[in-house]
Parts: structure tokens; C-alpha cells; sequence
């Protein structure tokens, strides 16, 4: 297999991947809780390293280069709509 078939095989992949991501529908209240706790509300990679109050380093959000990030985060919104518009619950509180 050559180098343009390996990558139309992997785009057509990822491309599945995210329309199947995108269409999930919340009906279940134990899934849009479990969700919205695993699926986290910012990116958990972005840090600021100090040393004695001194700024060392600052590593950037590296979410974004997740080619599934845009479809895991609206993933996690519509459970939110979920739990507050069906199931009352407060969204608060998977900030």
C-alpha cells in the first residue's frame, strides 16, 4: 500500500469516526452524567510551570490537534443540554 492510499484509508477513517461521534443522540441520564464527568470542560494539557514564583515554562492547550477535539466537545455540550433541559439538573457543577 503506498503512502496516498495509507492516507486516504486514515482520513476516510477519521472521517467516519467523527460523523458517528456527531450523531450520538443523549437519551440515557446515567450516560450524559458519565460523560460530562469524563470529558473534560477545558484542556487538561495546558500548564504553567513555575519555579519560586517564577514562570519557567507555559505549555499551550494541545486539545486543538485532536482531530476528534471539535466532536468530543460537542459531544459533552449535548449531554449538557441533556441533563439541564430533560432531567432539571444543575450544569454547574461539571464546570
Amino acid at each position: 500500500m503506498n503512502f496516498l492510499n495509507k492516507a486516504n484509508l486514515d482520513n476516510s477513517l477519521l472521517k467516519q469516526i467523527r460523523d458517528q461521534l456527531e450523531s450520538v443522540e443523549i437519551h440515557n441520564y446515567n450516560l450524559a452524567r458519565l460523560l460530562c464527568k469524563i470529558i473534560p470542560s477545558n484542556c487538561p494539557f495546558e500548564r504553567t510551570v513555575k519555579l519560586f514564583g517564577r514562570t519557567l515554562l507555559r505549555i499551550p492547550p494541545l486539545c486543538k490537534l485532536n482531530p476528534l477535539y471539535e466532536q468530543i466537545v460537542t459531544l459533552r455540550f449535548k449531554c449538557l443540554l441533556y441533563l439541564v433541559n430533560e432531567c432539571g439538573e444543575d450544569a454547574r457543577k461539571y464546570c
